[in-house]
């Protein structure tokens, strides 16, 4: 049987459909619409009023501040790219010099450099903040034999915790991973997380100290981080009008259902199309539900993904607040806090509007559900922020007095309880799984994949279009 050729030149007017109007949906979309040319149809259907997903910007202290996701890694090549080929290069902005640090051991910490997402490269780089017998056990580290299986796969947790010892674990590694996944560094597996360590052990690195040290010495000395000078709304506004989808917000889907030349989706008000290929760009646990009665295999597969919700708490303060000099503080996990995080934006950011100083407090891991009203998520942010600048000496060399009694000027809660999936001990193995139950011409994107970050969603969404593209081009079926 031919195949139902996207192109352009095929004559063929190619139907479309994205589930999920997110960074993932829409850069799907709008490699499709490249792919299947103008006259193609392309549905996206979006369950809320907006999109964006954790592309999420809301309004505080009359400020637009983005909620989600505010960052992105530039060396990696996908948003930087994507930027470009959209016009936006010239709202592309870098953090100021300013430095985050850590809170451990009761005090306020330069972030332990050099090191690989807090593992460290040597025991100076964690001399302040690790315990003084885990520092020597850093320090010895090279002189202990290494057992790595290449054939296996260990968390995070577990591999710094036994090679440098546990305060290692809690005061730096935890920091750093609770902010990228959500989880604890003991819910989370190497390979998948951190694949490139995974590749050196599995290379014969003698040590963690020499694998890790390998790695921190072939970074680039540029920028780290970047984003949009308007904030992530100016992506999204972007790429809705580049991919000129036919945008169906507030459209729920209830189910997805292979056929043999394609896909049908079902809304949840019961409206039932057709379409050539269907891309689904939502969490795992979103997809799951989906396909549950028409695939079951994948729906298992992709249920036993776990997720971590969470929760930002974006503040407001006066000018004379005298908050600390750093781009933020990451907090230990051994110490009595709530929040996880506390990210000081207008240090961070030059071209946030000075009138105000913008601070959000995250909070939320694996398996410790955000469970606090609003207003008690606002009274924990204040009274950790409290204890944060009452801890320190910064920049300066002066003790900074308490917070104002008034409070922030404004504040508000951004939920995000289907935030992040959580990539544990063999994460790889279960997307191998999901994939070999994925039916022809019924796309995956999204975070659950081939990595947490926008510019990671932005490279699995294009991947997936390219290849449900292909599957449609070579009359690929459902079977």
């Amino acid at each position: 049987m031919s195949g139902t050729d996207p192109s352009p030149e095929s004559g063929h007017r190619a139907r479309v459909a994205v589930v999920g109007g997110g960074v993932s949906g829409l850069v799907a979309a709008m490699r499709m619409r490249a792919r299947c040319g103008r006259d193609a149809v392309i549905d996206l259907y979006e369950a809320g009023d907006e999109l964006g997903g954790v592309l999420h910007a809301r309004t505080l202290a009359g400020l637009p501040v983005d909620v989600g996701a505010e960052a992105f890694v530039v060396r990696r090549p996908e948003v930087a790219d994507l930027v470009g080929e959209l016009g936006l290069s010239h709202h592309l902005v870098h953090p100021t010099s300013a430095r985050p640090a850590v809170l451990a051991r009761g005090g306020l910490h330069r972030l332990p450099r050099p090191a690989l997402m807090g593992i460290p490269a040597d025991a100076e780089a964690i001399a302040e903040v690790a315990d003084a017998a885990d520092v020597e056990r850093t320090r010895s580290e090279p002189t202990r034999g290494l057992a790595w299986d290449p054939h296996t796969d260990i968390s995070v947790g577990q591999l710094v915790g036994e090679r440098f010892g546990r305060s290692v674990v809690t005061c730096s590694v935890d920091p750093m991973l609770g902010g990228v996944y959500s989880s604890l560094a003991d819910d989370i597996g190497v390979r998948a997380a951190i694949p490139a360590l995974a590749a050196a052990l599995d290379s014969g690195a003698p040590s963690l100290t020499a694998a890790v040290a390998s790695l921190v010495g072939a970074g680039s000395d540029g920028p780290v981080f970047g984003a949009l000078d308007g904030g992530y709304r100016m992506l999204v506004a972007a790429l809705e009008a580049t991919g000129a989808a036919h945008i169906l917000r507030d459209t729920p889907v209830a189910a997805v259902a292979p056929e043999p030349t394609g896909a049908v989706v079902v809304t949840e008000s019961g409206v039932a199309a057709s379409y050539d290929a269907v891309i689904l760009a939502v969490p795992a646990n979103v997809a799951a539900r989906l396909v549950a009665a028409t695939v079951p295999g994948l729906a298992d597969a992709l249920g036993r993904v776990p997720i971590a919700g969470s929760a930002v708490v974006a503040m407001a303060w006066p000018t004379e607040a005298a908050l600390p000099a750093n781009s933020g503080v990451l907090i230990g996990t051994d110490e009595d806090f709530t929040a996880k995080a506390f990210t000081f934006s207008t240090n961070k950011w030059a071209h946030l509007r000075d009138d105000v100083q913008v601070v959000r407090a995250s909070f939320g891991r694996l398996g410790q559900p955000v469970e606090a009203t609003d207003d008690e998520l606002v009274a924990t942010a204040v009274a950790d922020l409290a204890r944060v600048v009452e801890l320190g000496e910064f920049e300066s060399g002066v003790r900074t007095p308490s917070l104002p009694a008034g409070g922030p000027v404004d504040a508000l809660v951004q939920r995000w309880p289907s935030g992040l999936p959580s990539y544990g001990p063999g994460h790889l193995q279960l997307v191998a799984e999901i994939e070999s139950h994925r039916p022809a011409r019924i796309g995956l994107a999204g975070s659950a994949y081939a990595g947490v970050g926008v510019p990671a969603c932005v490279g699995r969404a294009g991947r997936t279009a390219r290849i449900v593209a292909d599957e449609m081009r070579s009359g690929t079926m459902v079977s």
